[in-house]
């Protein structure tokens, strides 16, 4: 069974005696609304792209890459984070982060690619998975993973993602797509990287300075000699 690190969910019969039990009964009443709340569907906060699929290229023996574009689409400051099965051989750039309403980010996924055993293709038999989850926030913050550990009830599953390989000698749109994604993200990324503009006055370098000033004294000193040579 995947394991996500997360708290294990109830078992169906306590869920059902939990949600049969009346709202006034003693010692019913909390949970048979917490039941009755965890059964109905959560509203989305993010929207993925891809919805359900993480496409790698099928290259053993090599680290590959993955993208999936993710969309804050609630009218809040949503954080999110990803999970896996396979933390030893896998991870998120970035592994988490902040999006305001109506922002998206583009995640790069790497992840090792074994060799298969009898020279087989196993395309369609990884069993690696990749969960988002999502945290409302009030206001704009710094991520930092421990605001899921502090606000665990609050915290939704939006996507459980599967791993799909794709063959890398073989053009589709899934391969075109994500060539794509990943151009965009690395763009995104030497953006970020770059330092901001400074639209404000142009500050002189310190070593333009000591030239300018090394001229000015030069020109000084060949004036005082020519007026030397004058005097005499």
């Amino acid at each position: 069974m995947p394991l996500w690190g997360s708290a294990a969910s109830a078992p169906p019969a306590a869920e059902g005696d939990a949600a049969r039990a009346p709202s006034g009964s003693a010692g019913g009443g909390g949970g048979g609304v917490k039941a009755i709340r965890s059964l109905l569907p959560t509203r989305r906060r993010l929207r993925l792209d891809p919805t359900a699929k993480l496409y790698f290229p099928y290259e053993p023996g090599k680290q590959v890459r993955s993208a999936v574009r993710i969309k804050n689409i609630s009218k809040s400051h949503v954080a999110f984070k990803f999970q896996t099965t396979a933390p030893k051989s896998c991870f998120m750039r970035p592994p988490g982060g902040v999006l305001a309403p109506g922002e998206s980010i583009i995640a790069t996924v790497f992840k090792f690619v074994e060799h298969p055993e009898n020279n087989e293709k196993p395309l369609d038999k990884c069993k690696v998975k990749f969960k988002i989850v999502s945290l409302k926030v009030k206001e704009p913050v710094e991520y930092v993973p421990e605001l899921f550990d502090e606000q665990k009830d609050q915290v939704a599953v939006e996507q459980i993602l599967r791993v799909v390989f794709l063959d890398a000698e073989r053009p589709s749109p899934q391969m075109d797509k994500l060539k794509r994604q990943l151009a965009e993200a690395e763009a995104a990324l030497e953006a970020r990287k770059k330092p901001p503009e400074d639209n404000g006055p142009r500050i002189v370098g310190e070593g333009l300075v000591i030239d300018e000033w090394k001229e000015r004294r030069e020109r000084y000193l060949a004036r005082q000699q020519i007026e030397g040579v004058d005097s005499v």
